[in-house]
């Protein structure tokens, strides 16, 4: 009796230590998912009298937001904040990391400035970047007209200039902590794997496309996947900036649900919104494992 009470005191010992974790991630992530799907299918406006008690109205919100233009734009300045930050910010990334790896005079200091925005809060760094963007004397209009450039740009007021503004300070805040994930996996690769490739007559090129990319294929995929996700968490710094404009200028999907959610106060939109938040993170993390884990295995398949 002794030993079946302890053998099933060992198989159930894995559920326990879960236990904590798995409380935490449903209290804290799939409840408030579950909540934000079923609130998306109501109307909810807790500013109007009317509309303060929820009001069953199907898929309503979601094909709203498929026509309002300006989720549309919302939607195309989100995907081009994405697609011109996160490969940007992965290859300076590495190229950061490759540089701080080689036995350079002064590499801790080298790591230190390539390291240092990253220990800096988002909004510290929006405030920084404030002085550079302001269009009477920030140090871009001072450099053009040092440069003969005359008619300062008003980077964060003009539409054309806002968003790339505000990507400009996401690439310099957060390429120097992808950084750091590349120089581990640089630090734990096999010295013999490029000693026999030097030996051989592999140029550095040769090495980096078909020793050290395919060895850090998984750093990459967790840098990527981190990275996009941290793209679609991007708010505080274009509260600073630019606020979401001009016009919806720099307005990106999770600053536009922060505007419904707590300017407008409309929990219906504001929750299909976050549903369409979620499926898009699950949609590009669960397809960039897969098309990963396809592409180990036919190389090593």
């Amino acid at each position: 009796m002794t030993t079946r009470r302890s053998s099933v005191g060992v198989k159930a010992l894995p559920y326990f230590l879960i236990l904590p974790t798995l409380a935490f991630v449903s209290l804290f992530t799939i409840w408030p998912t579950l909540n934000a799907i079923y609130l998306s299918f109501f109307k909810q406006r807790l500013n109007i009298a009317r509309f303060r008690e929820p009001t069953f109205i199907g898929w309503e919100n979601y094909i709203n937001l498929f026509h309002d233009p300006t989720f549309l734009k919302v939607l195309k300045n989100t995907l081009i904040y994405v697609v011109g930050t996160v490969p940007l910010s992965i290859v300076v990334a590495f190229l950061m990391a490759w540089l701080v790896n080689q036995p350079l005079r002064g590499r801790g200091w080298t790591r230190l400035f390539f390291f240092h925005p990253t220990v800096l809060p988002m909004v510290s760094a929006a405030t920084i970047w404030m002085f550079f963007l302001t269009p009477d004397y920030g140090l871009f209009n001072t450099t053009l007209a040092w440069l003969g450039y005359h008619g300062p740009q008003n980077w964060t007021g003009n539409p054309n200039l806002a968003l790339f503004g505000v990507m400009l300070v996401a690439f310099w805040k957060n390429a120097g902590y992808y950084m750091i994930f590349y120089l581990a996996g640089l630090q734990n690769l096999p010295h013999e794997v490029f000693e026999a490739a030097q030996l051989d007559g592999a140029n550095l090129l040769q090495q980096l496309r078909y020793i050290t990319f395919p060895l850090l294929r998984r750093t990459t995929l967790f840098v990527s996947t981190i990275a996009f996700i941290g793209a679609f968490q991007t708010i505080d710094h274009i509260f600073v900036l630019t606020q979401g404009g001009p016009s919806n200028a720099s307005n990106v999907l999770l600053y536009y649900l922060w505007q419904i959610r707590f300017e407008n106060q409309d929990v219906g939109r504001a929750s299909a919104v976050t549903v369409i938040l979620i499926l898009v993170l699950l949609v590009f993390t669960v397809s960039n494992v897969w098309l990963s884990e396809r592409r180990e295995e036919s190389q090593y398949g």
